[in-house]
């Protein structure tokens, strides 16, 4: 239930381009938010950029401008567009999606597996 998978991570220089996309097992209207995360070495995991059900996105600062979070609902799937990448965005990235399960508002929190980025200097 609420499989999430991650691709398109990879290695690229700096200033280049990649897109990750996750695709959702079920259809991503069932999600009230939909978010990508990421985790370096030795570094917490950390909020890059989210998008809620009704179309509102928050980015990080350190990615305001460059990155671009987007939803695909004939696909069930999220992107994040990634441009003028640094090296200080390498890290493993994460799709993340949330649920209401109950009429109390309880919700169920979905991951996936990571992907890798890593831009070279």
């Amino acid at each position: 239930q609420g499989q999430l998978v991650e691709s398109g991570g990879g290695l690229v220089q700096a200033g280049g381009s990649l897109r990750l996309s996750c695709s959702a097992s079920r259809s991503i209207l069932n999600f009230d938010t939909m978010a990508w995360y990421r985790q370096a070495p030795g570094s917490q995991r950390e909020l890059v950029a989210r998008v809620t059900s009704d179309g509102i996105t928050n980015y990080a600062e350190f990615v305001k401008g460059r990155f671009t979070i987007s939803r695909d609902f004939a696909n069930n799937a999220i992107y994040l567009q990634m441009s003028s990448l640094k090296p200080e965005d390498t890290a493993a990235y994460y799709c993340y999606a949330q649920r209401v399960i109950s009429v109390e508002g309880a919700r169920a929190t979905h991951w996936g597996q990571g992907t890798q980025v890593t831009v070279s200097s």
